[in-house]
């Protein structure tokens, strides 16, 4: 159903006196600092909105969203959100969640030159080169493209545990962990893939071990 510009205002107007009439604090309780727990790195679709699918409130959630919920570390945006979470934020779980029939998935399974995106969803093709034995086995399209969808998620999740910033807050304060979950649009459901996180932490340590760093500062403005 469209929705003309106009009436974002008045529907605007409507929620905030809905929330007033459930809690009379609610905008005082929202404009004092926040302190998520949570920080969801998930996908910019318009059908997968962050905070509502967990069942959580404003103010409970710090999120990232960008095309296939990627996590690239030359992305000074995510790198920035993950520090900052992290650092300041203190947050206690970081979840990459991607959703089924993800668009940006699907257009980094099709031959195609996407001009000014090949960059971006080169990191999704770059997923399916490492995983193309047991994707290629899948005889069933749209299976392939859910697995695809699955692998890419955990793939973006050991990308943000690879950063310097989780590792050493983690062994600091053994926060956050890392998540990986997928969001299904015909069922509302979310998926757990119960990512081993420490086991992860372990094997990527014998290469991306960054937490003998001798500074807390460095400068890629990771920490």
């Amino acid at each position: 159903m469209a929705v003309s510009y106009a009436q974002i205002f008045e529907n605007n107007k409507k929620w905030v006196a809905e929330m007033k009439a459930k809690d009379a604090d609610f905008f005082e309780k929202l404009a004092g600092d926040q302190t998520p727990d949570y920080l969801y790195i998930g996908c910019s679709d318009s059908r997968v909105p962050a905070n509502e699918i967990m069942g959580l409130e404003p103010g409970d959630v710090f999120v990232h969203r960008n095309v296939a919920n990627l996590v690239n570390n030359t992305d000074l945006n995510v790198m920035s959100v993950i520090n900052f979470a992290v650092k300041h934020l203190g947050v206690k779980h970081i979840i990459v969640c991607g959703h089924y029939n993800c668009g940006g998935v699907k257009a980094a399974m099709m031959p195609k030159d996407m001009g000014i995106l090949n960059p971006w969803l080169r990191t999704i093709r770059d997923v399916y080169r490492m995983h193309a034995g047991e994707l290629d086995a899948i005889s069933d399209e749209k299976l392939r493209y859910d697995r695809l969808v699955e692998l890419n998620v955990k793939e973006q999740a050991t990308n943000v545990i690879k950063t310097a910033g989780v590792q050493k807050s983690y062994k600091r304060n053994l926060y956050p962990e890392v998540h990986g979950w997928v969001f299904d649009l015909r069922s509302g459901i979310l998926k757990d893939l119960n990512i081993n996180f420490i086991g992860i932490l372990k094997e990527i340590q014998k290469i991306y071990d960054l937490t003998s760093m001798d500074s807390d500062y460095h400068e890629d403005g990771d920490f």
